[in-house]
């Protein structure tokens, strides 16, 4: 990339493929009591909480870290919403240091031999090295948390 790209043009595509139907895979994704057990389904304790209003304007707050004084903060706001097939979020989350980014995350659910593809795009990173981060480590721990969820869940 270079330099002269904007935020909006620093973004990350991933996928993966879920054991369960869209409407499950959704629901997963989407569920605040479902997230809360799945947000701490392979690394254990710490604080997670989560609040869900899940409609076209409606919020969408997670908290969570190792303790109360270790706290990351997510809250996104619901641009677009096809149930069980497409969201869109403006997502701002910041870190326990207090710094904060803000990008728009659009997550597809699509039925597959198998059952169903999740896909993310995420764009507005500050750099590609944040981008990464996501990519690599955000993402792919999520995905690898709602998948567990979903095969204990089955």
């Amino acid at each position: 990339m270079s330099d002269t790209q904007t935020n909006e043009t620093i973004g990350l595509r991933a996928s993966r493929l879920m054991p369960a139907t869209p409407e499950e895979v959704f629901d997963a994704y989407t569920d605040a009591e479902k997230q809360k057990t799945w947000f701490s389904i392979l690394d254990g304790g710490g604080v997670v909480e989560i609040e869900i209003d899940l409609r076209v304007g409606g919020t969408w707050k997670a908290v969570w870290g190792p303790d109360r004084d270790t706290l990351f903060t997510e809250i996104q706001t619901i641009l677009e919403m096809d149930r069980p097939h497409r969201l869109v979020t403006e997502s701002t989350g910041s870190d326990p240091s207090g710094d904060s980014i803000t990008t728009r995350i659009e997550v597809t659910f699509e039925a597959q031999e198998g059952g169903t593809l999740m896909s993310v795009a995420q764009t507005g990173f500050p750099t590609p090295e944040v981008r990464d981060f996501f990519q690599a480590t955000a993402w792919e721990g999520a995905f690898d948390r709602i998948e567990a969820y979903l095969r204990r869940s089955a």
